[in-house]
């Protein structure tokens, strides 16, 4: 476990005062979204809530290490274009070219480095509440699909997919 530690890249994405309000005045509590990486395409988000600052940060490390999922990277970019949703937020993603770069915002920035992915053209449509933005960012990267993963759901060959001649 102690190896896993040192390789995985965490990212605090944001951090906030939450009030609540009681009776004999505000309670203050903070909460905190992190991302969690390894740079090989294994990613987890988590959030997290608590009386100080450091122990919001450490719970949502820990939920983001018990979220992880793999991202599929081809040539350090994503395998396709899609446009995910979360409540307002909207994130649209291109596969980019090598040597582009991430560009993205600072909220799906942070997702695309822990990830590991290197070329990549993101922007945030509507909302930009960071919670929505990076909700909606995950729900994209699970939802990607590889050409070899719809032709063994298919049972197909990728020639019979993509309608060329293996050569």
């Amino acid at each position: 476990m102690n190896t896993e530690e040192e390789v995985l890249i965490e990212k605090i994405i944001e951090t906030k005062r939450v009030a609540k309000v009681v009776k004999g005045g505000r309670n203050f509590s903070f909460s905190a979204i992190v991302v969690v990486g390894d740079r090989a395409g294994n990613i987890g988000v988590g959030n997290g809530k608590a009386n100080e600052i450091v122990d919001a940060i450490r719970k949502a490390k820990e939920r983001a290490l018990r979220s992880m999922f793999k991202v599929p990277i081809i040539n350090g970019t994503i395998p396709h274009e899609i446009v995910t949703r979360y409540s307002a937020s909207r994130v649209m993603m291109k596969p980019a070219a090598p040597g582009t770069g991430i560009i993205a915002g600072g909220t799906a920035r942070a997702i695309f480095e822990a990830a590991g992915i290197e070329n990549i053209l993101c922007k945030s449509l509507g909302s930009n509440t960071p919670a929505n933005v990076v909700k909606a960012t995950v729900n994209g990267l699970k939802s990607m699909r590889t050409l070899s993963d719809i032709s063994r759901l298919r049972n197909k060959s990728i020639a019979e997919i993509t309608g060329r001649e293996a050569k």
